[in-house]
Formats: C-alpha cells, sequence, structure tokens
C-alpha cells in the first residue's frame, strides 16, 4: 500500500519559491526583501507561514536580517570565498593577469550562451546598461563609466542563464568594483583606452543583439585580452618610473665625491 500524497506544507512551498528565485539570480545580493506585512500580501498567505519560510532559508544561509531590520538576500559565494581570493591578490598583484587570463575563458563562454539564449527581456536589459555606458562615456570622471562596464557585464553573464557562472562573477564583481584586481581609474585616463573599451563592448552587444554566439565570443575575448595586455604596459612603465625615481633618490644617500 502506497503512502498518501500530502498537499506540500505552505511554509515550505514559499521558501521554495524565494529559494529558486535567488538561486536563478532574480533575487540578488543584499536586496532587501518587502516588509513582512506586505510580502505575506504579496504572496497571499499568513504572516506566520511566511516568518516560517524565511526562517528556513535563514538558516540555509541564503537571507539574512540586517543591521537596520529587514530581510536580506545573502550572497551564495560569501566572504569565505572573496576574502581569501583578496589577500592573495592584494599580496601578490602579478595574480591579476591571471585573473584576466580566467576571464577571458569565461567572458567568451558567456557571450556565447547570451547570444544563444538570451531573451527579449535580457536583451532590454543590456541595451539598457549599455547606452548608459555611452552615456557615462561623455563624462570627465569615468567612475560612471567604469561602473556601468561592470553592469554590462553582469548583464551577459545573466543572460547566459548559466546560475554557478553567473554566481561566481558576480562575486568576482563586487571585487572588480573596489579595485581589488586593478585600478579601473587608471586603466580609464590612459589615453585612447576609454574609447577602445567602448568600441569593445559595443562589439560584444551588436554580436549578443544579433544572436550569433561565434561573434559574441570572439569579440568578448578580444577585449578582455585587450584589458590585460593595457594593464601589462601599465606595470610596465610603472616599473621603469619607479627605476627612475630611485636612481634620483639615490643622490640624497650618496655621499659626494671629495
Amino acid at each position: 500500500m502506497t503512502d498518501p500524497i500530502r498537499p506540500a506544507k505552505l511554509a515550505d512551498t514559499i521558501a521554495d519559491h524565494l529559494e529558486q528565485l535567488i538561486l536563478e539570480g532574480s533575487l540578488r545580493p543584499g536586496e532587501r526583501l518587502l516588509p513582512e506585512r506586505e510580502l505575506a500580501a504579496k504572496f497571499d498567505v499568513s504572516r506566520p507561514s511566511l516568518r516560517e519560510a524565511l526562517d528556513k532559508l535563514e538558516r540555509k544561509g541564503l537571507v539574512y536580517s540586517g543591521k537596520g531590520g529587514g530581510t536580506h538576500v545573502a550572497p551564495l559565494l560569501g566572504e569565505g570565498f572573496t576574502t581569501p581570493l583578496s589577500t592573495v591578490l592584494q599580496q601578490h598583484p602579478e595574480t591579476t593577469f591571471e585573473y584576466l587570463e580566467f576571464r577571458a575563458i569565461v567572458e567568451g563562454s558567456a557571450a556565447y550562451l547570451a547570444a544563444l539564449r538570451g531573451t527579449d527581456v535580457d536583451r532590454d536589459v543590456l541595451k539598457e546598461c549599455f547606452e548608459r555606458m555611452e552615456q557615462a562615456h561623455g563624462e570627465e570622471d569615468p567612475t560612471h563609466e567604469a561602473d556601468s562596464d561592470a553592469d554590462f557585464h553582469l548583464a551577459i553573464y545573466e543572460a547566459s542563464h548559466n546560475v554557478v557562472m553567473l554566481h561566481i562573477m558576480r562575486s568576482l564583481s563586487d571585487m572588480l568594483r573596489n579595485d581589488v584586481f586593478y585600478n579601473r581609474a587608471k586603466l580609464y585616463l590612459r589615453k585612447g583606452v576609454r574609447e577602445l573599451l567602448l568600441e569593445q563592448h559595443r562589439n560584444v552587444y551588436l554580436a549578443i543583439m544579433n544572436g550569433d554566439p561565434q561573434a559574441a565570443r570572439i569579440a568578448a575575448e578580444a577585449h578582455i585580452n585587450f584589458t590585460r595586455d593595457a594593464l601589462m604596459e601599465i606595470a610596465r612603465a610603472d616599473a621603469r618610473l619607479e627605476v627612475s625615481l630611485r636612481r634620483i633618490a639615490r643622490t640624497e644617500i650618496v655621499a659626494e665625491r671629495r
């Protein structure tokens, strides 16, 4: 005799729905959910059932209670992933180029999948990000353009519909915004670089919008490889400058000939 089929507990159904939204990236790390009363009304459930669902998600580490109150979405890859990597990068700056080598591989695949799988909604988001980048390009301060750049790449990861790739690269994107990998302002202020970067982003954008996976992969890889080469040249130039400054400074510690 088989066991009778029992309806799913309401709290479990709510928790499963929210968990799916977090997993697929629809709910983003750090976002604050609606207040309990409003969220319960949104789902048309009782507040005790909602509270039980949120408690379940909190035990799983998928949400947390913020200092100012409310329930926030937790990153799937938290500080246990980013903090050790950040420490290594700060102690060994040369690993930045290995990050970019890794990123070229992932970025090419993400762009390929975005061109292949992207929906109309994904393309609308990508369009908004690119247009914001174009608008920021006219500003003297490159900060807004650099932030739009990061948003543009995240939109590509979202459009790839690969949740593992999305959550890994979203965590790395937060580190990039904080200049853990490299000084973005220094890159953007390099003569001619901003124009080249915008053109490269346009190539990636158009390939995805046109649904051309191979062109999207090639454009994305070319963009990241250019970034790596530009940063390597900046590092070499900085190293040469340091040598020159040390040669000048030597006069302060060398005795005069008599």
